[in-house]
């Protein structure tokens, strides 16, 4: 079986088709269960769906077994532990339900099931802040068992489990090994706990913890069970391993123990509880944690062996004291034989006679309500199967009168004895009566009850009157072979309604009396008295005399009209009468409402096939109970399902025949809020159980799956998608119809345009790819317009798409459909996807398979679909480095965009970083979105300046502290990579560099600007850098015009025209700090800059005139800047003016 594992689906479906509780069903669930022990992996799914669905149900073969494979695979079997944990997240909240279960197997079960989900879900909900209502569940387990442990009412069996689960929170509630090397990260403790967890408080659980150990402590000293005390004994090897820190109270309470509590309890318990102690101490004396108290250990040995001894001893004495009593009383009893020479039967006999004293004085005394009630249940079966069935019988009319007993003959008299004939049989008075027969005569006898009656009361003259003498005259003698019988009594209407309610009325009111007289059930289907009075009362309105008793004459002369009016009314209220019974109480009379229906179906065939007029009763009764019960529905209190809505549900599917109408009728009952849990269960059924309506049931369904009310769309879809996959033919039709909503959203051919190719349709049809299917040829349903508007709503394009999200999950291939149709719908209708793809994408996780491949092979027109699914993965958490390496494919193999590289720029190393970012950068257009978006991936990639050093930045735990670029690097590359950006873009970029105040500080900026200048080749935006850096940082005017602007000088600056320029401003700018790098210029360089900012003439004019150096040289520069009085002065100018006036 491990190497041929069987279809788990296959093999439930097949238990479930079988006889419940039966041994071919049994047979079918221990072969499941051994394959799923080999391979468990299918384990999770099967619990998940089957737990939930019989937790609400009475004990069954198929819950114990639902049961114990949830134990099996939360507890014992080799699935992970993430596997394990997600498993009993979904499953806690039904286990603490089934603590409440009336079976106390059941309830067992559970609790060796949470004995497992305490630690596995403790350990999580130590790092999920989120899940307090989980919590508070589990919390409510835990007191829910611990009540067993001290209930008096709880079984042996129930306490004992209880009593391990204790154990078990003792060991999570307790503080686990503190060496770090020898922690074991699957042993989750009270360490594990936050210390600001919302919601569990460590304190007050490791508190709990010492005193549910001082409890248990206490109940070894004071419990006088010993398979509580062995199952305590046993949990503690456990505790003394995993909690070392607690060994010396574990030593310490086993050597004060004694059996004190135990006095009264046969020898042999005592000694089974010694034994165990005895086992435990050498356990704990034979591990690591035991040569410390060694010595206490075996002190508490010894003294445990005298005891035991002693025990030993006493026993044996009191054993040798009773039968020393016994031989005292067989000798003192007088012997009916010789003495010298007793027989051995008699010996025999006194021996058993003391056993049996001695039992029965034990069985007196003992208390049968401690033994478990299957095991009294045995007992008794034992103990009657010990007699024949005779004896039995016996017993049985001694113990009460029997329940049908064989009538016996009263002693004949005289006046009744008939004088035997020539021709009389003989009577046979001494034989016995045939049971058959007897129950005949039994039931015949029922249809004469007054008789029955007057006999049972002992009415002799009746029995006299009609007894017929043995001498009657010949002559008396009378021959009916001529008779005739006289007609019935004319009748009134007032009468044939009397006489027919009361009829009716007699076979109600006998109904429940027929069910307690039946007390041995028919062996043939249908022949029970409930099925018979139903059969009758159906029978007695459906099966009417026909009109005038002649139909064709009825049929060829019409008739009387009044007749028929008056003979159909009769019938009509009849049946109003029989509906009226039913509707009463739905539920109960479903047997009799479903013969009804049959009836009066088959009627009506029977019927028009001898009479072509006859008026058909089954579509407009079963029309009448229809809108009678919708009556029913509409006075329910918020239209809450109960049992008559599962009764409706099951009238309908045993209907002979569903006109159109019912399935019209379940429509609108499943679009209404407060029914739709009528017309969704029954289209249901219809699916599953009437292949002769399935295919309009399911038809219905996937038409409400585009419902648009969300509610009754999404209960449309939870219905479908259980038949997918693998559930045929419904999975086929519904696939077929989810890809047909689809194609709905892609472009359409214009409607002008079919009919120029009428002629050539036939050929062309086969060939038009799924984009341009014409419009006749889509799918529509009674919820979609047409054509959907544009722009399209988010609402109407969900109701076209969440069926095959749903799906999707299950079945990741309609990815690839999704993926195709996306590149061929308009644009708005692909912005709708993008934001209802979300669930979907987030549900799958960055690790599917099927979403990284078309990731890879995205079919043309659907990147920016691709480039969602990279958001989502990325929004809120790390990208793996799986995805990374996927993204950086896809930008060296196809021109995407550059918004790809976004997400996983901060994981790139960084060689990759300065590679990709001018790419991001060049996004940039002026827009505040793109903006952002710099913004984000500077702050993701560029570590904070050495000043800050001790803040948390929220990026920097994403990449190493080394893969990042420094402030400095990333403006060098803002420069040296303007060209392959674009300026505009670059001069956006560097704004968004100098708006990020916190990084880019003024020693940052002297930093770039002195990296820059030492260039070879200067950047065309590197003096706008400048201009913008000394006017947001005053103090880097100094080194601007003591240092940078020399340095420019010497690299003779004017030869570039742009770069001449900018200088020409950062002179103005800076101005007079700027002078003595301007009076190193080059006589003409000079000239032409006052030339072009007359404006710093008079400030280096008087600069000049104030140093008072050389007078040749000072002559020259007064020569340059002439003796113009009327220049204006130098003003300062503000950022703006200078930035808008660089050029770029």
């Amino acid at each position: 079986m491990a190497g041929n594992p069987v279809d788990p689906l296959q093999t439930l479906s097949a238990a479930l088709a079988v006889p419940a509780d039966s041994k071919e069903q049994a047979d079918i669930l221990a072969t499941l269960r051994e394959s799923l022990e080999a391979h468990p992996n299918p384990i999770p799914i099967l619990c998940t769906t089957l737990i939930k669905t019989v937790s609400s149900a009475g004990d069954s073969l198929l819950k114990r077994w639902v049961l114990d494979l949830l134990h099996f695979a939360i507890s014992r079997s080799n699935l992970s532990n993430e596997v394990r944990t997600q498993l009993a997240s979904q499953s806690v909240e039904t286990l603490a339900i089934l603590l409440h279960d009336l079976n106390a197997r059941t309830v067992k079960v559970s609790i060796q099931c949470l004995t497992t989900v305490y630690p596995l879900l403790f350990r999580s909900l130590c790092t999920n802040r989120t899940l307090r209502q989980q919590w508070d569940v589990l919390s409510q387990c835990k007191a829910r068992i611990l009540e067993f442990i001290w209930s008096p009412t709880a079984s042996t069996g129930v306490k004992v489990s209880a009593i391990k689960f204790m154990q078990r929170v003792i060991i999570v509630q307790t503080r686990g090994i503190s060496d770090p090397r020898l922690q074991n990260k699957n042993d989750p403790n009270i360490s594990n706990v936050p210390v600001d967890h919302p919601f569990l408080p460590g304190p007050t659980l490791e508190a709990e913890g010492m005193k549910l150990l001082e409890s248990v402590i206490t109940m070894l000293y004071t419990s006088q069970n010993p398979e509580l005390l062995s199952a305590i004994l046993h949990s503690w090897s456990n505790l003394v391993k995993q909690r070392p820190a607690l060994v010396q109270l574990v030593v310490s309470s086993l050597s004060s123990w004694t059996p004190a509590a135990l006095s009264g309890l046969p020898a042999q318990s005592v000694k089974s509880v010694e034994k165990a102690v005895r086992i435990l101490l050498i356990h704990i004396s034979r591990g690591p944690h035991g040569s410390s108290f060694g010595a206490q250990i075996n002190e508490a040995l010894s003294l445990q062996v005298a005891r035991m001894e002693r025990a030993s001893t006493e026993e044996k004495a009191r054993k040798a004291a009773l039968a020393a009593s016994a031989t005292e009383v067989s000798k003192k009893r007088p012997s009916s034989t010789p003495a010298e020479h007793p027989s051995d039967a008699k010996r025999m006999r006194v021996d058993v006679d003391i056993a049996g004293n001695a039992s029965a004085a034990f069985l007196a005394s003992f208390d049968f309500t401690t033994l478990p009630i299957s095991l009294i249940t045995d007992l008794i079966v034992a103990n009657l199967q010990a007699f024949t069935e005779p004896a039995l019988l016996e017993l049985a009319c001694l113990l009460g009168p029997p329940v049908s007993r064989t009538p016996q003959p009263a002693p004949p008299t005289p006046e009744a004895t008939p004088t035997p004939g020539p021709s009389a049989e003989p009577i046979v008075k001494d034989e016995p009566v045939d049971p058959l027969q007897m129950d005949m005569d039994e039931e015949e006898m029922e249809y004469e009850p007054d008789r029955l009656n007057m006999e049972l009361s002992g009415d002799e003259t009746v029995a006299e009157e009609e007894t017929i003498p043995a001498d009657l005259p010949e002559a008396l003698t009378i021959d009916l072979t001529d008779s005739t019988l006289l007609g019935p009594k004319e009748l009134t209407d007032v009468e044939r309604n009397a006489l027919m309610r009361g009829s009716v009325g007699r076979i109600w009111d006998g109904a429940e009396e027929l069910k307690v007289d039946s007390a041995v059930a028919s062996q043939w289907p249908g022949t029970s008295p409930t099925d018979m009075w139903m059969l009758l009362i159906v029978r007695m309105v459906t099966r009417v005399a026909h009109l005038d008793g002649d139909p064709s004459s009825a049929s060829e002369d019409g008739g009387d009209g009044e007749t028929k009016v008056d003979f159909y009314s009769r019938q009509d209220n009849l049946r109003q009468t029989l509906c009226d019974y039913i509707m009463a109480d739905f539920p109960s009379r479903l047997r009799l409402v479903t013969t009804w229906m049959n009836e009066e179906w088959y009627n009506d065939r029977i019927r028009m096939t001898d009479d072509p007029h006859w008026r058909p009763n089954y579509e407009l009764w079963l029309n009448q109970v229809v809108s009678t019960y919708q009556t029913v529905l509409e006075g329910k209190p918020e239209g809450k399902p109960d049992g008559r809505d599962k009764a409706f549900a099951r009238f309908l599917l045993d209907l002979p025949s569903v006109p159109p109408d019912v399935l019209g009728l379940l429509r609108d009952l499943s679009v209404d809020p407060d029914k739709m849990h009528v017309g969704f269960t029954s289209l249901r059924e219809f699916v599953l159980e009437r292949p002769s309506l399935r295919a309009e049931a399911l038809q219905v369904l996937l038409e409400l799956t585009t419902h648009p009310d969300p509610v009754t769309r999404r209960a449309a879809i939870n219905t479908v998608r259980r038949w997918v996959p693998g559930i045929e033919p419904m999975d086929s039709m519904i696939r077929d119809f989810a890809l047909q909503i689809l194609r709905r959203l892609q472009k359409r051919p214009p409607k002008e345009a079919p009919r120029v190719i009428d002629e050539q349709a036939g050929a062309g049809d086969e060939n038009m790819e799924d984009g341009q299917l014409p419009s006749e040829d889509l799918l529509q349903t009674p919820y979609l317009q047409e054509e959907i508007e544009l722009p399209a709503r988010k609402a109407h394009v969900l109701q076209h798409v969440e069926l095959l999200f749903a799906l999707s999950v299950k079945i990741p291939e309609f990815l690839d459909e999704i993926f195709t149709a996306y590149g061929q719908m308009e644009l708005t209708v692909q912005e709708a996807i993008q934001d209802l793809i979300t669930a979907l994408i987030k549900s799958l996780g960055s690790s599917n398979g099927k979403l990284l491949t078309l990731m890879r092979t995205c079919p043309p027109g659907s990147e920016s679909l691709a480039l969602r699914v990279l958001t989502i993965f990325t929004e809120h958490g790390r990208p793996s480095a799986q995805l990374v390496a996927l993204v950086k494919g896809l930008i060296s193999d196809r021109d995407l965009d550059a918004r790809f590289l976004i997400p996983i720029i901060a994981e790139m190393d960084k060689p990759d970083i300065l590679k990709y970012l001018p790419r991001i950068v060049s996004i940039l257009n002026g827009q505040q979105e793109p903006k952002n978006l710099v913004r984000s991936v500077f702050s993701s990639v560029v570590t904070t300046p050495p000043q800050t050093f001790g803040s948390v930045s929220s990026n920097l735990p994403r990449v190493r502290q080394s893969e990042l670029l420094t402030p400095a690097e990333l403006m060098v590359l803002l420069h040296e990579a303007e060209k392959e950006i674009g300026l505009k873009s670059a001069i956006e970029a560097i704004g968004v560099c100098f708006s990020m105040t916190d990084v880019f500080r003024s020693e940052i900026l002297a930093v770039v600007m002195q990296q820059i200048v030492d260039e070879p080749v200067l950047p065309v935006l590197f003096l706008r850098t400048v201009i913008q850096a000394v006017t947001t940082y005053r103090t880097l005017v100094g080194f601007v015009s003591t240092t940078l602007l020399s340095r420019l000088i010497t690299k003779k600056i004017w030869q570039n025209p742009h770069l001449w320029e900018g200088f020409i401003r950062c002179a103005k700018v800076i101005a007079p700090a700027s002078f003595g790098a301007l009076l190193q210029l080059p006589k003409e360089q000079l000239r032409e800059l006052v030339d072009k900012q007359p404006s710093l003439k008079s400030g280096l004019r008087e600069y000049v005139t104030k140093r008072a150096g050389n007078k040749a040289r000072v002559a020259g520069f007064l020569d340059i800047f002439g003796e113009d009085d009327d220049a204006s002065p130098v003003a300062p100018a503000t950022p703006d003016v200078v930035m808008s006036s660089v050029p770029a």
